[in-house]
C-alpha cells in the first residue's frame, strides 16, 4: 500500500541543500527506505537528474562489498561528477562497518547533500554524535498517522467505512504500513506483527544489548504496554515481577526499558511541574508505539479504550512535532503537556465525557491554568465541538485528521 507521506517529504525537503547530514531514524518497518525513495523521486521531480543520485540499501546483497568504509568511501567518491550536486541516500548505514568515519569523511565535500537512516538510536550516539556534532538533524518516522491510515483505506477503494470503523481497525490492525496489504485477514496481521516485533528483540535488543534471559525481558515488555497511560518506574516493575515469583531488580528493568526506547518500541512523557515550570524525574508513564504490537502481546487484555486513545493522541502530539509531557498541577494531573518553539499545548484525553461528573473531573485541572495556550479536551463521543471557557472539547478522530 502506497501512501505519499507529504509531512515527513517536506521536512526533508526544508533541510535540502543545507550543510547538515539528514538522518532518518525509527522503528524497523515503519517505512524509512521508502521515504528515501519518496524523496528521490521528489528530487528528479525537481530537476535533479538521475546520474546525481547515489543511492544505496545496506541491507541489500547486492551491495555486501560496500560494507567495508573504504570500499564505501571509494565507490561514493567515484561516483561524484565535479561541479554538480550529488545527493547520497545510505539506507541502513549502521550495517557499514565504521561508518561514522565515512560519513565524516564525505561530508567535507560541500557538494554532497548526504542522507542517511537507522533502525535505533545508536545511530546518533558515541562516535557519530562527537564526529558529527552540530553537523546533522534528526528526522523521526513513526508508522502510519490515523489521518495517513484513512487515506491509505481510501485509495484502497472497497467498501466504505465509517470513521469508527477506520479507527477500530487502526487500533486493531496496526498503523505500520505494510499491515494494510493483508485487508481484512487479521490472523495474517498478527503474524506479521510477530515477525517485526522478533526482529527488534532478536537483532535491535537481545543481541546488541547482550540480553541473556529473553523471557524475562518479554515478560518486562508485557508489563510496559499493559500498563500505557499509567505512571510506572523501574522499581515498580521489577516488585511487582519479583513478588509475582519472577525475580528481578530495578537496575536490569532500567536497562531494559532503555534498550526498548534506543529500539522505538516504547516512548517516554516525563512529568512536568506547571506552576513550578520544573521537569519532575519519578513516576513516568509509556506508551506504545503501535498499538497493534500491544494486541499481539496482551491479546483481549489489551482491549482498554481509554489508554488506547491517549496511546495514539500521545504518538500523533509527537508526530506534530511537540514534546510531550505528562502535566502536574497541585495535586491534579493533566495528560499532555506539549511544547514546542511556539509555547504550550495542553491535552485531556478521555474516551467519554457525557456523563457529567466524568466532564468536570477532565475539565478541572485545566481550569486551574492561568495562561492563554490552546487547551483541548479529546473523546470518542460524536458530538458537536464545544468551548467551557476557552476549553475545547471535541472528538478524538477528527482532531487526528486535523479538522
Amino acid at each position: 500500500m502506497y501512501v505519499f507521506r507529504k509531512d515527513f517529504v517536506k521536512k526533508l525537503s526544508h533541510f535540502k541543500d543545507k550543510r547538515v547530514i539528514k538522518v532518518v531514524t525509527g522503528i524497523r518497518r515503519s517505512g524509512k527506505s521508502t521515504l528515501l525513495l519518496m524523496f528521490r523521486d521528489y528530487l528528479l521531480e525537481n530537476g535533479v537528474q538521475q546520474n546525481q543520485i547515489i543511492f544505496l540499501n545496506f541491507e541489500d546483497f547486492d551491495n555486501y562489498e560496500l560494507l567495508s568504509p573504504k570500499a564505501l568511501h571509494s565507490y561514493v567518491k567515484g561516483k561524484i561528477q565535479n561541479g554538480k550536486k550529488m545527493y547520497v541516500f545510505f539506507d541502513e548505514i549502521q550495517n557499514v562497518k565504521d561508518f561514522q568515519r565515512v560519513v565524516d569523511s564525505l561530508f567535507l565535500d560541500e557538494n554532497l547533500d548526504i542522507y542517511i537512516t537507522g533502525s535505533n538510536a545508536f545511530l546518533l550516539s558515541g562516535e557519530l554524535a562527537t564526529l558529527l556534532s552540530g553537523r546533522f538533524v534528526t528526522i523521526e518516522l513513526l508508522p502510519f498517522s490515523f489521518k495517513e491510515y484513512c487515506s491509505a483505506l481510501n485509495d484502497a477503494g472497497g467498501k466504505k467505512l465509517s470513521l469508527s470503523e477506520k479507527y477500530r481497525r487502526y487500533v486493531e490492525r496496526s498503523s505500520f504500513p505494510y499491515a494494510l496489504n493483508f485487508g481484512d485477514n487479521k490472523q495474517e496481521v498478527m503474524e506479521y506483527l510477530d515477525g517485526i516485533f522478533s526482529s527488534i528483540v532478536l537483532k535491535d535488543v537481545v543481541f546488541r544489548n547482550k540480553i541473556n534471559d529473553t523471557k524475562m525481558f518479554e515478560s518486562v515488555v508485557r508489563f510496559i504496554f499493559d500498563s500505557i497511560g499509567s505512571p510506572v518506574s523501574a522499581k515498580k516493575i521489577a516488585d511487582t515481577m519479583t513478588s509475582a515469583g519472577r525475580k528481578i531488580d530495578s537496575k536490569t528493568v532500567e536497562k531494559y526499558i532503555s534498550a526498548l526506547q534506543n529500539s522505538f518500541v516504547i516512548y517516554e512523557a516525563k512529568r512536568y511541574d506547571i506552576k513550578g515550570k520544573q521537569y519532575l524525574k519519578l513516576l513516568e508513564k509509556y506508551y506504545a508505539v503501535d498499538v497493534g504490537l500491544r494486541y499481539l502481546l496482551l491479546g483481549q487484555r489489551a482491549n482498554d479504550v481509554g489508554h488506547i486513545l491517549e496511546n495514539i493522541v500521545y504518538l500523533e502530539l509527537v508526530r506534530r512535532g511537540f514534546d510531550v509531557y505528562v502535566g502536574k498541577i497541585d495535586d491534579m494531573e493533566i495528560d499532555f503537556v506539549a511544547q514546542n518553539e511556539s509555547g504550550n499545548m495542553y491535552v485531556q484525553v478521555a474516551a467519554t465525557a457525557r456523563e457529567e461528573n466524568t466532564l468536570t473531573r477532565e475539565l478541572r485541572p485545566l481550569k486551574l491554568l492561568r495562561d492563554s495556550y490552546p487547551k483541548f479536551l479529546l473523546t470518542l463521543d460524536d458530538d458537536p465541538t464545544a468551548d467551557y471557557d476557552g476549553i475545547k472539547r471535541m472528538n478524538a478522530l477528527e482532531w487526528l485528521l486535523g479538522r
